[in-house]
């Protein structure tokens, strides 16, 4: 499949006929996933986007209509989802804004005019109008669109100047009159197109056009032609070429090996540097900043590189001005003048990008000279440094390192990381015949993401593999330091280890910026400036430093910072962060721990206070940022306890429940056991009953015992022991109401009206579940609000209010995804799926069951993903797809059998014996319709019995016994009506269909 955005937007399929995307708002998502092919879109990013300040009710649910749609019409496989959010899954060869920007910089580095001039004319091929025709209106697409369009006219400058090398004249004068009306100040091409007119033997035109342009230029913009300009129409004026000729740009060391992953960084440094005069490259030691700059050096024409890492620290302004002057061949001269003055003055007369390479550690001596040399007008000056310059005029552009891939990513993810594919290539050279399979593709993944896809250590890595191989590569890097050296020969000894390279770093850095580097090795993922502020001072440097220190060491490129909602956060690179942590002593190293620990308790314990409330989105979303550091503050033994307290119900709004059991396992504590325990029962672990019945007795502390006693019950209702669980509930809710806590007791609630639901007092239920509601309203805690309108959505489905059963689930989705509830978001998009099967919506129903489905699987929630895929194989049932019903269900039957989970066994049984009585077997059907008799029963879910009661009726009709099966049928509708629960319209088709046989049966009997 190919795309098309520089005109109308286009799809087309491999062989070249036309895709035809329906509906605006779907052509528009795919206008904007194209904007960044095979990159994530944030969800919320999507919306804003799509809809603007026009919201829908539900933006997630509309938005997932809307990429469900553009996935049909283009195929699933290529609209991934990835959290946050979406991505085209396509090459950028694919998009032709792609192979543009790819033509564009092969063109940049072909130094044959012939040559270049026909990868550009392919290049402006590919565009049949307007970028994002149709789109560049709208806020998301205006941007690309601009910066497409810019790429288009000076890729035709590009080409022009090359075809005037071609001496092709006449031609291009007339392609270019169009061009340079409709873009009348742009110089460059007005500069072609004079030299073109000129060189044509049509002087007095070209000598008119540079009359109306420089009167142009006076009127709007109160400016004179550049120098360039004016130079050329002198040269016209006597006659002259209008090309003067040239002298050999300053050769550039060549490419040795293929730049790999940088086009995007190179194609974006080219257009910076046409608008900004002085641009610096920044980024830590091996990101590669002097390979991209060489790489966007080769397009200019007059280019000299100034490589300055030889030079002493103490270097001067003067003596950094010699060394930029021998670079150039610039004589000294026989007036006295100071270097700088003298370099400045034969600036003035040039037309020049300068390369300043490696400035961070004479950074104080080319910030000053820099702002000299851009006296002179034509001066452009690239730097690269581990830190900006600071000044006036500066334009930085940090280099990241390469992409690497996500844990878990499939084998073609990984083959589409810029990391990946530079290990490849560099793996390939050193050790001929490797390469990435499905076999070595996560091993490969895992080593450029622990040396954090800098390219230095890519290099480094992929060269052991010759000798290594992968697998004990990656085992290996836990000693990064010793395995990441022998780079070649001919570079700079900074450059041969990665040791080296951070060293370099590391002696710039004062004695308090150290400190305060080494300390953050502490840390997991990152930390807020406070965090850092209580555990990186103390010693020789003092809280209030720290600000200050983190900034320096941010501009050093050593610390990374990022903006998040609750502020700034600092991080480190692994790398990075190993490094440092070899600088700790040990006194040191421990004294950080328990002060690391202390902090994370502290948060812990001040979370948990707000996690069942008005602030639990806030705080969540904190404690979810904060996850590798609470984790790393559980290996402090001493606080363990205290902090494993701390974060028991945060694990369990986030269904961590094996981080929760690992957690709580080693605890001696009874109450901490307690919640050990029902967090066993709700992964699915059997439980004695007694146990949980004996560790609630056992509590002491009223608060404690009212919420053990509430988990328990809950984990017992859910996935145990469904008495002990209402006895367990009863004793919460009396707890909670002599506490007066009204959260405890809308919790309680609504777990008591899960068991009543269960048990078919609907009515009860109900009750229940509405004052829990009310309850959980008023206490602003979302989290219940949405367990609480999954009892009512149930109920309401129950009473064949299908309208509002969807409107509690949609509700549900909405406030589970604004908490990022991922089971709970899971089990409410399959709630929405059986209700559409209820309305006899096959298609819907598949689609809901699939959201559900790929939310849990991407979270690992068995729970969810069992529910979903119980809800596919009824509706593949339902359609006579029995093969494949028997293969969804088959393997969750064993599952809810491991953990004797009546209630899901019951429903899976009576699926399977239908589909075995529809296929006509019988003795399968009549088997397997008692044992969900049997499992029904011991529910106590008068609807369960009745199901298997009717799917009793059918086996024994099969069987031919059709007073038995009239019997049995006889017996679920008077049991369904007891228990106020009628056999909705949607559920009739199985006792429709046994109606039906039944009667015939009787007839042809008579």
């Amino acid at each position: 499949m190919r795309f098309g955005v520089l005109g109308p937007l286009a799809v087309w399929k491999p062989g070249g006929d036309p895709v035809v995307v329906p509906e605006a708002r779907v052509r528009a998502l795919l206008a904007r996933l194209l904007i960044d092919p095979g990159r994530v879109v944030s969800a919320d990013r999507l919306v804003v986007d799509l809809w603007g300040d026009a919201l829908p009710a539900n933006p997630s649910g509309a938005l997932q209509t809307v990429v469900s749609r553009l996935r049909r019409a283009i195929g699933g496989g290529l609209v991934a989802h990835h959290p946050p959010g979406y991505r085209l899954n396509v090459p950028l060869d694919a998009v032709d804004s792609g192979r543009f920007t790819a033509l564009l910089g092969r063109a940049r580095r072909e130094m044959d005019p012939a040559g270049r001039a026909a990868l550009l004319a392919e290049a402006l091929d590919l565009w049949r109008g307007d970028p994002f025709a149709g789109f560049a209106d709208e806020p998301f697409a205006g941007s690309a669109a601009a910066a497409l369009a810019e790429q288009r006219l000076a890729a035709w400058e590009d080409y022009a100047e090359a075809r005037l090398r071609l001496g092709d004249h006449a031609a291009l004068a007339a392609e270019l009159r169009g061009l340079v009306d409709r873009n009348p100040l742009r110089e460059r091409l007005r500069a072609a197109h004079l030299r073109a007119l000129h060189g044509a033997g049509r002087t007095t035109e070209a000598l008119d056009g540079y009359r109306q342009l420089r009167r142009l230029l006076h009127d709007e913009l109160g400016l004179e032609p550049a120098a360039e300009l004016a130079a050329l129409h002198q040269r016209m004026l006597r006659g002259e070429p209008s090309t003067p000729p040239s002298t050999p740009p300053t050769p550039l060391p060549p490419p040795l090996t293929e730049l790999v992953g940088r086009d995007e960084a190179v194609a974006d440094l080219r257009t910076l540097l046409r608008t900004h005069r002085l641009v610096t490259l920044t980024g830590p030691g091996g990101v590669g900043k002097t390979r991209i700059a060489l790489e966007v050096a080769r397009a200019e024409h007059d280019v000299c590189l100034v490589e300055l890492a030889g030079l002493p620290r103490e270097t001067a302004m003067d003596a950094l001005a010699d060394v930029v002057a021998a670079a150039l061949s610039i004589r000294e001269g026989s007036r006295p003048r100071s270097p700088a003055d003298r370099l400045v003055d034969v600036l003035r007369q040039r037309r020049l990008l300068l390369v300043l390479d490696n400035c961070e550690h004479v950074v104080e001596a080319v910030a000053a000279l820099v702002p000299r040399m851009l006296r002179a007008p034509d001066v452009r000056v690239l730097a690269t440094s581990r830190e900006p310059l600071g000044v006036s005029g500066e334009h930085l552009r940090e280099l990241p390192p390469l992409d690497v891939p996500e844990p878990g990513a499939s084998t073609a993810d990984v083959l589409r990381s810029g990391a990946v594919r530079l290990f490849a290539a560099r793996a390939a050279a050193a050790s001929p015949g490797f390469a990435v399979t499905a076999d070595n593709a996560e091993t490969v993944a895992t080593i450029c993401r622990r040396i954090d896809g800098i390219p230095l250590a890519i290099e480094l890595a992929s060269a052991r593999v010759r000798v290594l191989g992968t697998t004990e590569l990656a085992e290996r890097l836990h000693d990064r330091f010793a395995v990441l050296t022998g780079g070649p020969r001919d570079a700079p000894p900074r450059q041969r280890t990665l040791r080296a390279v951070l060293d370099w770093s590391w002696d710039l850095l004062t004695a308090a910026e150290r400190a305060v580097l080494r300390r953050l090795a502490v840390f997991a993922d990152g930390c807020t400036l406070a965090a850092a502020e209580a555990v990186c001072s103390g010693d020789d440097v003092r809280s209030s430093q720290v600000l200050d220190l983190l900034a320096r060491l941010v501009d050093r490129s050593l610390v990374v910072a990022a903006h998040t909602a609750d502020g700034p956060r600092y991080g480190m690179l692994e790398s990075v962060s190993a490094y440092c942590e070899q600088q700790l002593d040990s006194r040191e190293h421990d004294l950080l721990r328990h002060a690391h620990a202390a902090y994370y308790t502290a948060l812990a314990e001040q979370a948990a206070a707000h996690l069942r409330g008005p602030d639990q989105q806030r705080w969540l979303r904190r404690l979810d940022t904060e996850s590798g550091n609470l984790r790393r503050a559980l290996g402090d033994d001493r606080g363990a306890p205290r902090l494993t307290r701390a974060l028991m119900w945060y694990w369990f709004l986030r269904g961590r429940l094996a981080e929760a059991r690992r957690a709580t396992a080693a605890a001696g504590d009874t109450t901490l056991a307690a919640w050990h325990t029902g967090f066993r029962q709700l992964a699915g672990e059997q439980a004695d009953s007694n146990t949980a019945l004996r560790l609630h007795d056992a509590l002491t502390d009223p608060r404690e015992r009212a919420m053990a006693g509430w988990f328990l019950g809950y984990a017992a209702t859910r996935f145990g022991d469904l008495p002990v669980g209402e006895t367990l509930t009863r004793a919460a809710l009396a707890a909670f109401e002599d506490l007066g806590d009204r959260w405890g007791i809308a919790a309680a609630l609504t777990v008591r009206a899960l068991q009543r639901h269960v048990r078919g007092d609907l009515g009860g239920s109900m009750v229940d579940a509405e004052q829990s509601r009310t309850l959980f309203r008023e206490t602003g805690d979302r989290w219940g609000q949405v367990q609480a309108g999954a009892v009512l959505g149930r109920l309401a489905e129950i009473a064949g209010d299908y309208s509002a059963a969807a409107a509690w689930h949609r509700e549900g989705v909405e406030l589970a995804e604004d908490l990022a509830l991922w089971p709970d978001v899971s089990m409410r998009w399959s709630e929405l799926g059986r209700i559409a099967l209820l309305e006899g919506d096959h298609d819907r129903a598949d689609e809901l069951h699939e959201r559900g489905r790929a939310v849990a699987v991407e979270h690992g929630d068995l729970a969810g993903q069992e529910f979903a895929e119980v809800g596919l194989a009824l509706s593949a049932r339902r359609r006579g797809r029995y093969a494949e019903a028997q293969a969804l269900l088959g393997p969750w039957l064993e599952w809810n059998r491991t953990f004797e989970a009546d209630n899901g066994a019951a429903l899976i049984l009576a699926e399977l014996g239908f589909a075995a009585e529809q296929r006509g077997d019988g003795d399968a059907a009549l088997k397997l319709h008692t044992q969900s008799l049997a499992a029904a029963r011991r529910t106590g879910d008068p609807r369960a019995v009745a199901l298997a009661l009717e799917g009793l009726a059918g086996a024994q009709l099969l069987a031919g016994q059709p007073r038995r099966a009239k019997s049995l049928l006889g017996a679920a509708a008077r049991l369904r009506e007891s228990a106020g629960a009628p056999l909705p319209a949607g559920e009739r088709g199985d006792v429709n269909r046994i109606e039906a046989a039944l009667a015939s049966s009787v007839s042809t009997r008579a």
